[in-house]
């Protein structure tokens, strides 16, 4: 590892950390869905290799890349104190993993991903909060949602905005006209309904005629049947007495 000239202008609380822009091989310690941390030999604090710095393309997990005990060649691209904490970033796309070479020498890509890192950064100090402003009375005019010297009203007459009828007056309207026309469609629904109740009335009823008829003609075949067949059989005995007759004649 290479150990920078300047250590004299360091920042009170990064003494003891690897140096800006150096190359160390480390051991990933931890794995998590955002990136890996990598312990280097010689210092009790880890680093963040976050998973946009892991490879040139796109990678979902850091999983994918590196296991836990794997030894892994770092570049140090940032060193900072947030909330009392001391963090250092790391880069794995910045170096050679075979060889150990410095693939950006310039610090070229190292600029640029801190750059994209401070404009991404949420800066809550700076947050404007609109309910402090809303709450506030104006000691000039009374009314609350601006300060005294965003004030408007001038001395004399005051005016006070009435609501536009525009916005109030077609409402109604279109409510009613909203309701009509579910009570059309509801009056439809129904005349549908009434109408499919009648037509299957009237099929019933068909039915029971056609079967009604159906029943009373059979029936009426049967007894014909029946008749015939008494006329043949009193046929067949008037013809077995005549010829009875005949032979004892």
């Amino acid at each position: 590892m290479s150990d920078s000239d300047g250590q004299a202008q360091e920042p009170a609380g990064l003494e003891g950390l690897p140096p800006l822009f150096s190359i160390a091989k480390g051991e990933v310690v931890s794995v998590q869905t955002y990136g890996a941390f990598v312990r280097l030999p010689g210092y009790k604090k880890e680093g963040l290799v976050h998973v946009s710095e892991m490879s040139a393309s796109r990678v979902e997990s850091a999983s994918e890349i590196v296991d836990v005990g794997e030894q892994v060649w770092i570049k140090v691209i940032g060193r900072e104190i947030r909330d009392d904490k001391v963090k250092m970033s790391f880069s794995m796309k910045a170096v050679n993993q075979g060889t150990g070479r410095d693939l950006d020498p310039n610090n070229v890509m190292a600029e640029q991903d801190s750059r994209r890192r401070r404009q991404f950064r949420d800066q809550t100090g700076n947050r404007i909060t609109l309910e402090a402003v809303l709450n506030t009375t104006c000691s000039k005019c009374g009314c609350k949602g601006h300060f005294t010297k965003d004030c408007f009203s001038a001395p004399g007459l005051q005016y006070a905005l009435l609501p536009e009828e525009d916005d109030e007056g077609p409402q109604q309207p279109q409510q009613q006209t909203s309701t009509a026309a579910l009570q059309q469609d509801s009056d439809k629904k129904k005349k549908k309904k009434k109408e499919k109740k009648m037509k299957k009335r009237k099929r019933e009823r068909k039915e029971s005629e056609s079967d009604s008829s159906s029943n009373s003609g059979e029936c009426k075949s049967k007894r014909r049947r029946h008749e015939r067949s008494h006329d043949r059989e009193d046929k067949k005995k008037k013809k077995h007495k005549k010829h009875k007759s005949h032979k004892n004649s």
